[in-house]
């Protein structure tokens, strides 16, 4: 088997670049005020680093947020509740969240939450990842 014949048995056999749907479970929305804020990171907890997102009125519960066509490999899921709804996660004097957020693994409670610490992998056709929203120290 030579030339073109075998660049494309070779092809086939090469593992594809597939996608995931990876569903967000968020638990802890306490309230039916605002908005909740979904976003999956590549590389860090940064808004530039989070290039899917979405949001929806919150619902007290439990909510789900579903996103397609995920390239595999590691993400982060950074989640708030913007309670007033003026479209930001609201902070204290010195930076603490005062609205609640969550993170993958349940990070960001007692310290910094890094990317390193939230991520997850995806490698699966489907993946679910749970946060929960809390108030710091909560």
């Amino acid at each position: 088997m030579r030339g073109p014949a075998l660049a494309a048995l070779l092809a086939l056999m090469a593992p594809a670049a597939w996608a995931s749907t990876v569903t967000v479970q968020v638990t802890g929305v306490a309230s039916a005020e605002g908005q909740v804020y979904v976003g999956l990171c590549r590389t860090a907890l940064d808004p530039a680093a989070c290039p899917l997102g979405d949001s929806r009125p919150a619902r007290p519960g439990t909510m789900r947020f579903t996103f397609r066509n995920v390239p595999a490999g590691p993400i982060a899921v950074a989640v708030y509740q913007d309670v007033n709804g003026n479209g930001q996660l609201d902070r204290n004097v010195i930076g603490i969240p005062s609205e609640p957020y969550g993170f993958s693994n349940d990070v960001g409670r007692i310290a910094i939450p890094t990317f390193a610490r939230a991520q997850v992998r995806v490698d699966e056709p489907a993946t679910t990842i749970p946060v929960r929203l809390a108030r710091f120290g909560g």
